[in-house]
């Protein structure tokens, strides 16, 4: 289960660089090439539902048994 949440940030910060590079990649647009807008969003798309499949991971990791709620207890 660790290995998945670590494989999932690597993957958040990947398209979030692969955006940051779509956004301050300079010069003029060669011919045929789509446009650095599109190619940024869908970048920060990627992000997003990549943060949406970890949460959702967790979520199911914990409702299955397989990970366990730690830090302070409830009760005073």
């Amino acid at each position: 289960m660790k290995y998945l949440v670590i494989v999932a940030f690597v993957a958040i910060i990947g398209s979030l660089a692969a955006a940051l590079v779509f956004m301050m990649r300079g010069g003029v647009q060669e011919e045929g090439e789509a446009p650095r807008k599109r190619q940024m969003a869908r970048a920060l798309a990627f992000r997003v539902g990549f943060s949406v499949l970890l949460f959702v991971l967790v979520l199911v990791a914990y409702f299955m048994g397989w990970i366990q709620p730690t830090g302070l207890p409830l009760q005073r």
